[in-house]
């Protein structure tokens, strides 16, 4: 891979009020199925999420994210349930959506240590982007070219979109939160492997990065605030492993932004949803199943939204 050089920034947006931001979170697997399978839903029921103003994609939501504003949600959703994906041994695939670098029970096990250990949010990233450099350097794969062709084999466009589109990583030799944009000089292919790197950490140029989730959340809403309205697509329903001292979730991210005068509505997933997820959502034979459960809690929901969404 040829050295890049980017550019990351702080956003502190200012726009109207009636800005719309769609922000979609991570969950292996079976949550991008159920992100797109949701928006899919909603879209078919007359609420279109992919006019909004801003998306903001986590790990396999940054995948979505890039998917919907490049392409057809209802051709995605087919996309998906047409496939035939290979079955895959339980609890495997730790790097996003590769299943690469052992299981993932040892992932778990790894983070949740390193989190234990942590004092604060920063150390907690600083240490999570070492321990990713020490596993890229021990398997020898760092910024592997197979990961990112993974990648963008499944991206309808490896071109940023025109509309504003931002993809969240962390710096794994600094610990610092990242968000990739179309200004950021690196390929979309790039922002997205970085954003779903949940092991050794992927190289772009002479950076390396780790999954997006590790910048404050899966779902990173805080980067909507001084948006009118928000909606947020969370595939983990909001959950946390980092102390809740920490005021890193879903949660508290939703109370400061209506707070700072944006409304906000969460997706959750149905009791169907988290059915269809299983117990290993990095498990890829569970994305028909996922995605179909996705689009009906859509198109169940979508009256709600349309005095929200317009």
């Amino acid at each position: 891979m040829n050295t890049t050089s980017f550019t990351t920034r702080n956003f502190n947006p200012r726009v109207a009020p009636e800005q719309q931001a769609l922000v979609l979170g991570g969950g292996g697997s079976a949550g991008n199925a159920w992100l797109i399978g949701v928006i899919a839903g909603l879209f078919e029921a007359g609420v279109d999420t992919t006019t909004a103003d801003l998306m903001i994609g986590t790990s396999a939501g940054s995948t979505a994210a890039a998917q919907i504003a490049c392409a057809d949600p209802s051709q995605l959703l087919a996309d998906i349930l047409s496939s035939v994906p290979k079955q895959r041994p339980p609890q495997t695939g730790v790097r996003g959506e590769s299943g690469r670098q052992g299981t993932a029970g040892d992932s778990m096990r790894r983070t949740g240590e390193i989190i234990a250990a942590a004092k604060n949010p920063a150390d907690m990233r600083r240490r999570m982007g070492a321990a990713a450099l020490d596993l890229a350097e021990d398997s020898g794969e760092l910024g592997p070219q197979r990961w990112r062709e993974t990648v963008a084999a499944r991206l309808p466009s490896l071109n940023w979109p025109e509309k504003r589109l931002l993809i969240t990583a962390v710096d794994a030799h600094t610990g610092e939160p990242t968000v990739f944009d179309r200004a950021s000089g690196i390929e979309l292919v790039d922002a997205v492997a970085a954003s779903c790197a949940n092991g050794p950490a992927y190289s772009i140029g002479d950076g390396a990065f780790i999954d997006g989730g590790y910048r404050r959340s899966s779902e990173n809403a805080d980067l909507a605030a001084g948006y009118g309205r928000v909606l947020v697509l969370s595939p983990l329903g909001g959950r946390t492993r980092h102390p809740l001292e920490w005021g890193m979730q879903l949660e508290v991210q939703v109370a400061e932004l209506r707070a700072s005068g944006s409304a906000v509505e969460v997706i959750l997933p149905d009791s169907n949803s988290l059915a269809a997820f299983g117990a290993n959502m990095m498990d890829q034979s569970t994305r028909p199943a996922a995605a179909r459960a996705g689009y009906n809690q859509g198109r169940t929901i979508a009256g709600d939204l349309t005095g929200f969404w317009r």
